[in-house]
């Protein structure tokens, strides 16, 4: 049985996370969504990506943490020790988050059910995140078990609802439901379900896009808060007349101008 089902909508491709009964995110599940996500990636007639889960009430619960403690148990026999002044390397999740984070395509997690720890990380690593109404629980609570979150649960949850609410969060390891989690921003909205359906209707629009705009755009707002603001309004003018001048930007101003088309449609 595969781990990662993905099914093709027009432009929009959906990718459920199926790993029962749990709903765990494994090794095996991450090697079968590093090629999933490569060859999405690839593929030009795929506009949009939309995640979710294929077990009722679970986008991915956690990471399995037996296989956490397997290599704990492992490192702790070798005497191996960390530091901050050797890095770890990255893990094929961290590259996958960070390749949905930087790819020219939006990402949307509908999340229809619990995602906590490296499944909540998941989320945030999407452009888009809408959460199923539900008696669901969302967040980090590494803390609770000795540990932190590793695939950048501490720095994207940051930058979603601030150092404040980041720290009491991540310290008490509390999980939210659907409903603060759209309050305190670490979700877009809190949707009745079901959840796929409200994203779709977004990815649908999104598909629509002119492509080359929905591209540059992600990238500047992505990138906007680690580029200084003189760099970041140079890239911003730079990319702005490169889709002045293209086939979509010039096809759509032109439709506008002759009264073809709305500035909101």
């Amino acid at each position: 049985m595969p781990l990662i089902e993905i099914e093709r909508r027009d432009a929009v491709a959906i990718v459920r996370f199926n790993n029962p009964p749990r709903g765990y995110m494994n090794a095996a599940m991450v090697g079968e969504l590093d090629a999933a996500v490569d060859g999405l990636l690839a593929d030009a007639a795929v506009r949009v990506l939309v995640f979710t889960g294929a077990l009722k009430g679970v986008f991915i619960q956690h990471y399995d943490v037996s296989e956490l403690l397997a290599m704990s148990t492992k490192l702790r026999a070798k005497g191996a020790t960390f530091s901050l002044d050797r890095p770890s390397p990255e893990s094929a999740y961290h590259r996958i988050l960070t390749r949905l984070e930087a790819a020219p395509k939006p990402v949307i997690a509908a999340i229809n059910g619990t995602a906590m720890g490296g499944g909540f990380e998941f989320c945030m690593a999407c452009d888009i995140r809408l959460a199923e109404r539900g008696p669901y629980w969302l967040g980090q609570p590494e803390i609770n078990i000795g540990i932190l979150a590793g695939a950048g649960g501490t720095q994207r949850l940051v930058r979603l609802v601030g150092e404040a609410r980041a720290l009491e969060l991540s310290l008490l390891g509390r999980t939210v439901s659907p409903d603060e989690a759209a309050a305190l921003g670490m979700v877009h909205a809190a949707v009745d379900g079901p959840v796929l359906d409200h994203a779709m209707t977004l990815a649908e629009r999104l598909a629509a896009q002119p492509p080359r705009a929905v591209a540059h755009i992600k990238r500047l707002v992505r990138s906007a808060a680690e580029t200084p603001l003189s760099q970041g309004l140079a890239n911003e003018r730079t990319l702005f007349m490169d889709l002045a001048v293209s086939d979509d930007g010039h096809r759509l101003m032109g439709e506008f101008v002759a009264g073809k088309r709305g500035i909101r449609d």
